[in-house]
């Protein structure tokens, strides 16, 4: 925990709760009688509940570990702190989830870094961080030096960061990666260890050493504001302070409270406190607490960190080596108060509950009629270096409006989201052979005006990769894989990279095709677990049980499982034929194609509806065609599906359309529903209004 260095003075006359070690031991001893095994003694204060364990919410919560045989690791354990795996995080210090299932956590074992851990909780027992699925962010210009606790902002993708021994607030954006500079840093009077973020009013909350919550209001929109706007100082009812060194903060949305851990002083392992506070977003000054615990029973010695899910607080307690449930926070008296249930472990430093995902289908599998949209993004890609280049716009669903533009500083090719909102977009350069995916914080919502920034963003790129000329792409969120159209002529393949990894990182997984084939773009469907890739010689591929193989060890599929061959009448369908576009529907189990034909010629393209190409194989017939001088198809070069209408990026016209109720169109010479004129369109890609919550 690197609390010899704190110089805490011990303000044991605040509050009388002192204990001597033996005797809080011998208590300790006589009250663990529960149920004993590998993963930790449990004790229960309630005998009236089931089996002996009280009756908490079914949850899962990571506790990370910091002692001196353990610390690196991380357990998922279950409500009752019943441990089911373990994980080597190579991290020690304080946990949080993104709006991902990522496992975001602080380090100083060696030096401050930042480690996000992809899908933690997805992971086998005992798995380890590992480059090629994860990434760090550490380095001299990350200014981290001992990072405690930590917070996320989901709507926000920042990360906030109180830095022990740095003396400030550390901010990142989610997705950055490496040696990095931080967005902001805010100094603080005293040391910090832990923070909280009311991203709802924008208010931080900031756990001080001293005794002390620093709040600081408008925190991000004011532009990270240096200084506090008030000092909430847990006092009594006289006004005298009866904090001595805060460790724990939770801020409670539904209560308007803050919840705080005391350690007291580091090598007292009996004068610990947890503290409410309420009314915490306009507390100021001296704030009598509303409820205190202390005391030998409640086996508060350093409650370095606390996790409230409900009304139910867990405490990492690190100097008596144990987790303790408080049920009912907010209710019943102060003093003495016994935990509800003591589960002993060895020196644990942060727990937090596992972050819930997203229920809604990723961006490419929409699977809701008549869906709001909060627009559609379009990546720009024009032949010679001009101001869209590298561009995504964000236009108004029925493409009649600019809400806002983001530049990645690259030339781009095709761009999908998250269901976070981060973009994934593929560049490739010519001149250098060499190519990348840029994954980008928060593109679908808050990048209005702005660029790629190493604070915020990063870039999976190098030799490893195999990435030379990656054309379209496709995430999984909840599986935390990003699937690569690789285009060029000596290694084409699909390239499946994990979502959380950045640099020179290979991919976890290769499919590639019979006889050579090319890929431009690829579309993975979750439910069925199958990826359709687009081959530019006018064929389908199809790789069943993708992520079933994936899980099982495999790191390459040869040939395709299938292969889809577009015809009209049981003939293919003429020459040229060169499928760039692709989005298959789950729902009906309709296959979406664009067709460019030659890519010299601006009037020949079309879009294919095939039915029922779930399990199909060879000659498929085409149900509906849209092809003919009104359609302004002449290279589609991406497609996407929004549940009910068709969105196209017809690169060779400058223009961007919609085709409503797509599936059941009769197809032919037929004019867009909705077009507007777009600089070299590259790609297309909604975003759904959920994105926004």
């Amino acid at each position: 925990m690197n609390k010899t260095n704190q110089n805490i003075t011990d303000q044991t006359n605040t509050i009388n709760k002192k204990l001597s070690f033996s005797a809080l031991t011998l208590a300790v001893l006589i009250g663990i009688t529960g149920c004993s095994s590998d993963d930790g003694e449990i004790t229960n204060t309630d005998s009236d509940d089931t089996n002996g364990t009280p009756n908490f919410a079914e949850a899962q919560f990571v506790l990370a570990n910091n002692g001196s045989d353990n610390a690196g690791t991380a357990d998922l354990i279950d409500q009752n702190s019943v441990k089911l795996k373990t994980f080597n995080t190579t991290a020690n210090e304080g946990v949080a989830f993104d709006a991902l299932g990522n496992l975001i956590q602080a380090s100083d074992i060696s030096s401050g870094s930042i480690k996000t851990v992809c899908q933690l909780a997805n992971r086998v027992d005992e798995d380890s961080f590992n480059s090629n699925r994860d990434r760090e962010i550490t380095g001299s210009s990350t200014t981290l030096a001992n990072p405690k606790g930590i917070a996320v902002s989901d709507k926000l993708g920042l990360i906030f960061i109180a830095d022990f021994g740095a003396m400030q607030v550390t901010v990142f954006g989610a997705t950055s990666a490496g040696n990095s500079a931080p967005l902001a840093n805010t100094i603080t009077n005293a040391a910090p260890w832990d923070v909280d973020y009311d991203e709802v009013n924008d208010r931080l909350y900031v756990a001080l050493t001293n005794g002390d919550v620093a709040v600081y209001d408008n925190y991000v929109n004011g532009g990270f504001v240096a200084m506090p706007n008030r000092t909430i100082t847990p006092s009594d009812n006289n006004g005298a302070q009866v904090s001595v060194n805060i460790h724990g903060i939770v801020f409670d949305s539904n209560t308007n409270k803050l919840i705080l851990s005391d350690v007291g002083s580091a090598t007292d392992a009996t004068d610990g406190s947890l503290f409410v506070i309420d009314n915490a977003s306009s507390a100021d000054g001296a704030v009598s607490v509303a409820r205190s615990i202390a005391g030998p029973t409640t086996m508060l010695g350093n409650p370095v960190d606390i996790s409230l899910e409900g009304t139910d607080l867990r405490v990492a307690e690190k100097s008596n080596d144990a987790i303790l449930i408080f049920s009912n926070i907010f209710a019943g008296e102060s003093g003495d108060i016994t935990p509800d249930l003591v589960t002993s472990t060895i020196k644990p430093e942060s727990i937090t509950k596992v972050g819930m995902q997203n229920e809604m289908a990723d961006i490419s599998d929409s699977d809701t009629l008549n869906m709001p949209l909060l627009g559609v993004a379009v990546s720009s890609n024009p032949a010679t270096t001009s101001e869209t280049t590298g561009q995504i716009s964000r236009l108004s669903p029925e493409l009649t409006t600019t809400l806002g533009s983001y530049n990645a500083n690259q030339t781009i090719e095709s761009v999908t989201f998250d269901k976070a909102g981060n973009s994934y977009t593929t560049f490739d350069n010519s001149t250098t052979s060499t190519g990348g995916i840029i994954i980008s914080n928060k593109v679908a919502i808050n990048r209005d005006g702005q660029t790629y920034s190493a604070s915020q963003d990063s870039i999976i790129s190098g030799a490893n990769t195999g990435l030379i000329s990656p054309k379209g792409l496709d995430v999984a969120s909840d599986s935390g894989m990003v699937l690569v159209a690789e285009n060029n002529a000596d290694t084409p393949s699909i390239s499946i990279f994990s979502t959380c990894t950045t640099g020179d990182a290979s991919p976890l997984m290769t499919l590639t095709f019979a006889n050579n084939a090319r890929p431009w773009d690829v579309d993975y469907d979750v439910t069925t677990d199958r990826a359709f890739v687009a081959l530019t010689n006018g064929t389908v591929a199809v790789f069943d049980e993708v992520k079933s193989k994936l899980m099982a060890g495999t790191t390459n599929i040869a040939i395709e499982d299938r292969l889809i061959t577009p015809a009209n009448t049981g003939t293919a369908v003429e020459a040229p034929s060169n499928i760039h576009g692709i989005d298959y529907d789950s729902v009906s189990g309709s296959l979406i194609l664009s067709d460019v034909g030659s890519a010299t010629v601006a009037d020949d393209g079309k879009v294919y509806v095939l039915n029922n190409v779930a399990t199909a194989s060879g000659l498929v017939n085409i149900s509906t065609t849209i092809s003919g001088p009104n359609t302004l198809l002449g290279n589609p070069v991406d497609i996407m599906y929004s549940g009910t209408d068709l969105y196209v990026a017809e690169k060779s016209n400058n223009v961007v359309m919609r085709f409503n109720n797509i599936l059941s169109s009769a197809g032919g010479n037929i004019s867009a529903d909705e077009s507007a004129a777009f600089a070299a369109p590259e790609s297309v890609a909604i975003l759904p209004a959920w994105l926004n919550k």
